[in-house]
C-alpha cells in the first residue's frame, strides 16, 4: 500500500534541509531591499551563506563575493558566484529530498551524465546575453524594494534582442515573465507583501542561464527513442504572458528496454485574457498530442529527441494514435518499476520535484474551506494541493475530495510534501465518473463549460485576425 510506503516520507524533512533554506531566506531577503544598502544584518545573511559553502568548490569565490558586495564594491562575478551558491544550496535540499522519496516509493533513477555542450548558433549571443546579465545586475543593486516602471522597462531591447533568436528563447522567457510579474507590481516599494522567494528564484536562474558558454537550450539530447508512449496526465503551467502542457507518462521503448518515466511538453506565448478552455485553442498546431489526452489513447512514437532530464522533445509528425488505454491501468500496471529520470544540475530546486504516483486505498477530509482536502493513509496525512487544479479542465476540489483514486504529481511545497491531482476516480451521485486534466483537449465536454466558452467567445480567433491585420498593413 502507497500509504506504507509514504510513511517515512511524511515524517517531516531530512536532516539540515530547514538550516539550509534559512541560510537561502536570508539571501532573499538582502534581495529584496537590494544589494547597494545592506546593511550589518544583511551583509552577515550573505556572509552565511558563502560561510557554508566553504568546503567546497564555490567556497573560495563565494566567500569574496560576500566581502565585496558586504563593501559596496558589485561586480559581475561577484552576483554570479552568490547566485551559484543559492543555486547549490537548494540542490543540496533537492538531493536529500528526493533520495527519501525515491527510497520510500522503491522507484530507481538513472544517474545524471554531463552531455557535450552544444555550440550556440546565436550571432552575436554573447552580447545578448551580456545585456541580460546587466539589466539582471541593475535589478540586483536596486533591490526589489526599488523596481520602478524605469527599471522594468529597461529590460524590453534586451528581452526583444533575445526572442529573435531560437537558441536563446528559453532565456527570453523566462526573462518577459520576470519583467511581466515585476511591472504588474509597480511601484513594488508600495506592495505589503513581495514574492521574495520566486522572483529570487528567477533572477539566480536567468542569470546562471546567461552566462557565457552556458547551455541556452537546457540539457542536450541523449538520443532519439521509438515506442509506444502512455500518458498518465498532464501538469498545465500557465502565466500571463505563455502557457505549457507538461505531459507525464510512461515511455516503452522497442527493444525490449525498460519502461521509462518521461515527460514532453508543448507551450505557447499568450496574454491574459486568453484563460480557460480557451488556452488549449493555442496548442491546435499538437492535434495528435492533444488528440491522445482528450480521448486517453496510448502514442506510438518514432524517432523523438530524448534529453537527459527524461524529457521528449516532441514532434507531432512523428506521433501516431494507438489504442485506448485507461490511465489508471497503466499506472497499476507500470508505474511502479518505471525508471525514473535523471535530474540537470539546473533543476535541482525542491519545487521543481514532480513525481507521478498513483494513489488509492484513502480516506478524504475536507476543511471547512471546500477547497482544502487532504488524503488519510493508513495514518499518514497528504495534503492535496488544490490550488493547482487548471480552470481549462474538468477537475474541482469538491471532485477531488469525492475520489477513491488518484493520479498526481508528489511536489515538496511550504516546507511539507503534497498531492497535485493530475485525473481521479471518483463516485459522485452514486454514480462512478473519471477525470483528467486533458479531457478537455480538444474542447470542453461539459455542457456548462462549452456554453460558458461559447458566450465569451473565441479570443484566440479574435486576436489571431487582428494581427493578420496589423501584418496586412
Amino acid at each position: 500500500m502507497l500509504g506504507v510506503q509514504l510513511a517515512e516520507l511524511l515524517d517531516g524533512a531530512p536532516s539540515g534541509v530547514g538550516e539550509a533554506l534559512d541560510l537561502v531566506t536570508g539571501f532573499d531577503d538582502a534581495l529584496v531591499h537590494g544589494f547597494a544598502r545592506l546593511g550589518e544584518e544583511r551583509a552577515a545573511a550573505l556572509a552565511a551563506l558563502a560561510g557554508a559553502l566553504a568546503a567546497g568548490p564555490l567556497g573560495g569565490s563565494a566567500g569574496e563575493a560576500a566581502g565585496k558586495i558586504a563593501a559596496g564594491s558589485i561586480a559581475e562575478e561577484h552576483l554570479t558566484a552568490l547566485a551559484g551558491g543559492r543555486a547549490a544550496l537548494f540542490g543540496a535540499v533537492h538531493d536529500a529530498l528526493l533520495s527519501r522519496l525515491d527510497t520510500s516509493l522503491g522507484r530507481t533513477r538513472v544517474p545524471w551524465e554531463e552531455p557535450v555542450p552544444p555550440v550556440s548558433s546565436a550571432a552575436g549571443a554573447e552580447n545578448l546575453l551580456g545585456g541580460c546579465r546587466s539589466w539582471l545586475h541593475e535589478l540586483a543593486i536596486a533591490g526589489w524594494r526599488g523596481v520602478d516602471h524605469d527599471l522594468v522597462s529597461a529590460s524590453g531591447q534586451a528581452i526583444e534582442a533575445l526572442l529573435a533568436e531560437p537558441g536563446l528563447r528559453r532565456l527570453a522567457v523566462l526573462l518577459d515573465g520576470l519583467a511581466a510579474e515585476l511591472r504588474a507590481s509597480c511601484p513594488v516599494e508600495a506592495a505589503d507583501r513581495l514574492p521574495a522567494r520566486r522572483w529570487a528564484d528567477l533572477w539566480t536562474r536567468a542569470l546562471l542561464l546567461s552566462q557565457p558558454g552556458g547551455r541556452y537550450g537546457g540539457p542536450g539530447a541523449a538520443g532519439t527513442v521509438s515506442g509506444r508512449l502512455l500518458i498518465l496526465g498532464v501538469d498545465v503551467h500557465e502565466h500571463d504572458t505563455a502557457v505549457q502542457m507538461q505531459v507525464h507518462g510512461i515511455l516503452e521503448p522497442g527493444g525490449g528496454t525498460p519502461s521509462r518515466l518521461v515527460r514532453t511538453s508543448v507551450a505557447a506565448a499568450k496574454v491574459d485574457t486568453i484563460v480557460g478552455p480557451s488556452l488549449w485553442r493555442l496548442l491546435s498546431g499538437f492535434p495528435v498530442l492533444l488528440g491522445a489526452l482528450a480521448e486517453h489513447r496510448s502514442l506510438d512514437v518514432t524517432d523523438l529527441p530524448l534529453l537527459g532530464s527524461g524529457d521528449l522533445v516532441w514532434h507531432d509528425d512523428r506521433a501516431r494514435a494507438g489504442e485506448p488505454v485507461d490511465p489508471f491501468a497503466a499506472a497499476r500496471v507500470q508505474l511502479a518499476g518505471a525508471l525514473a529520470p535523471a535530474v540537470p544540475p539546473l533543476d535541482r530546486h525542491p519545487v521543481r520535484i514532480a513525481e507521478p504516483v498513483l494513489v488509492e486505498g484513502y480516506t478524504v477530509t475536507t476543511g471547512k474551506d471546500s477547497a482544502a482536502v487532504t488524503l488519510d493513509l493508513d495514518g499518514n496525512t497528504l495534503t492535496v494541493d488544490t490550488d493547482r487544479l487548471p480552470a481549462c479542465g474538468p477537475l474541482t476540489p469538491a471532485l477531488v475530495a469525492a475520489s477513491s483514486a488518484c493520479i498526481g504529481l508528489i511536489r515538496w511545497d511550504g516546507g511539507q510534501w503534497m498531492l497535485q491531482p493530475l485525473g481521479v476516480q471518483a463516485t459522485v451521485k452514486r454514480k462512478a465518473v473519471e477525470a483528467h486534466n486533458g479531457d478537455w483537449a480538444l474542447g470542453p465536454t461539459d455542457p456548462k463549460a462549452a456554453k460558458a466558452e461559447a458566450r465569451a467567445g473565441d479570443a484566440v480567433a479574435v486576436l489571431r485576425e487582428r494581427a493578420g491585420r496589423l501584418l496586412r498593413k
